[in-house]
């Protein structure tokens, strides 16, 4: 009778590792005497690993093979054009030091951050969960762990800056092919709010005493008083700001905080050496000290001082606090052609030239005809671009001149839904990117997560349109059974 030999699964799986391992080793033995080109490490620690390579691994399948070819984010990995970000930023890294990440896997990363509306630490997770999205990165076997730390996404964005966040849009546009760039086009702004709490003068000035503690114990500085148990009564007199009986309370206690703040500054810039970073922090707390209500270019915020109120007669919400957005939109194809961020608060038709220059760099051509709200008046052309706004006909307009503009500003309110949906779908209602460069580049990436969400969508449509063509041709191809 034969005898029956049990293996323990876990001995089973350390024998079959430690016959992979075997393997590995005895490849590595066989090659070890190999010369190595001298021009392959040069491109190992010059460029990052690409990942455009056929070559599979013999362990695991195909990655593509696994998957839906009909899904739109399948697609997509397959109509855009890596090579693009490959050129455009292998030049940005340096030529020594351990290799960089893929570029392509950085790109789709970017623009799956947008397209899902997701935080640079949940596009990673999300980068794992899903196979679409390593696809769609370039990867051809599934991977387990994380893509990179989501702090590299931090330092690519910088790495290629506002020009390179225009590269994508470009990429974008190219998608969509000659029909999305059209003679007419759309432009309209909007406000991008940044992430900062509604400024007051109080909340300013108890940042700056706490602020101005900590740094004060980084720099070796001693203070009269940490003032730990002052703010806190300070802040809560405030609540009663509007009672009868509390305003004049809140009002004390606002200018009690203002003194104690002003007192710290000035310890502080005694005590602060003038070759400090820590300098430009206190340039920033005197002037929102100093600078009064009716005041312009005032500060609101003191890691973004940039940041500029802006009022655009909203009924829920009277003021804003971010920077101004120029989208610059075809007319019939709706492909989103510029995205511009104003670094102040323009009036709308100051925005439109480096809107449309923008254009130019982006699409490579120029529109001749730019659609826009009231809050362009004042300019009828804008170099070779005219400018129409609306208004009351000339009186030797023809019936069909009429028509035609009435058209024209008919389809010019589409924007205002593609406005809200690139805020509420595509990162745009709130920006957490540092500085003026951050608005820049959070929106540049929305415009081209739109374009990208508006091609899958019409790939969808352009599918189900073929189904309804090959179900009408098969009815009518039908022959009647016999009687």
């Amino acid at each position: 009778m034969a005898s029956i030999i049990i293996v323990d699964p876990e001995k089973r799986l350390n024998l079959f590792l430690d016959n992979v391992l075997g393997m590995i080793l005895a490849v590595l033995d066989c090659r070890k005497n190999l010369p190595i080109p001298t021009k392959t490490l040069q491109s190992a620690t010059m460029q990052p690993s690409r990942t455009d390579t056929a070559q599979t691994s013999f362990l695991l399948p195909d990655l593509a093979s696994q998957l839906d070819p009909r899904n739109p984010l399948f697609r997509l990995a397959r109509a855009i054009d890596w090579s693009v970000f490959e050129k455009a930023f292998g030049s940005l890294y340096c030529t020594d030091g351990r290799p960089g990440l893929a570029i392509r896997r950085m790109v789709g990363l970017l623009m799956l951050k947008s397209l899902r509306n997701l935080s640079d630490e949940e596009v990673v997770v999300f980068w794992s969960e899903n196979p679409y999205a390593q696809d769609f990165c370039g990867e051809r076997e599934l991977k387990w762990g994380l893509p990179c730390d989501a702090s590299e996404l931090t330092h690519f964005r910088k790495r290629i800056g506002t020009a390179g966040a225009e590269k994508i849009l470009a990429a974008t546009i190219e998608l969509h092919g000659e029909r999305a760039k059209e003679k007419e086009v759309v432009v309209d702004t909007t406000v991008q709010e940044k992430n900062i709490t509604f400024p007051t003068d109080t909340k300013l000035a108890a940042k700056i005493v706490r602020g101005g503690v900590k740094m004060a114990r980084k720099h070796g500085v001693k203070l009269r008083q940490s003032f730990e148990r002052t703010v806190p009564k300070l802040l809560a007199a405030q609540r009663g700001r509007r009672t009868k009986g509390g305003a004049a309370r809140a009002r004390k206690a606002a200018r009690r905080l203002k003194t104690i703040a002003g007192r710290v500054v000035r310890q502080l810039d005694a005590g602060v050496p003038e070759e400090s970073r820590d300098r430009r922090w206190l340039e920033t707390a005197k002037k929102i000290l100093s600078q009064k209500r009716s005041d312009s270019g005032k500060i609101y915020s003191l890691h973004e001082p940039e940041v500029y109120c802006v009022s655009k007669g909203k009924e829920h919400k009277k003021y804003e606090f971010g920077a101004k957005a120029s989208v610059v939109v075809g007319k019939k194809r709706g492909v989103i052609l510029g995205a511009y961020s104003l670094p102040e608060n323009d009036y709308d038709g100051h925005s439109l030239n480096p809107a449309l220059e923008q254009v130019e760099r982006v699409a490579g051509y120029r529109p001749a005809v730019a659609i826009g709200d009231k809050g362009y008046r004042g300019k009828s052309h804008c170099g070779s671009t005219e400018v129409v706004t609306p208004g009351k006909p000339k009186k030797t307009a023809t019936a069909y001149e009429k028509r035609k503009a009435k058209a024209r500003f008919r389809r010019r309110a589409a924007i205002e839904p593609r406005i809200g949906h690139l805020k509420s779908d595509f990162r745009l209602g709130r920006n957490f990117l540092k500085g003026q460069i951050g608005d820049a580049i959070n929106l540049l990436l929305a415009a081209a997560a739109s374009n990208l969400s508006l091609w899958m969508k019409q790939v969808l449509l352009a599918l189900v349109s073929d189904l309804q063509k090959f179900a009408r041709n098969a009815r009518f191809f039908q022959t009647p059974l016999p009687a």
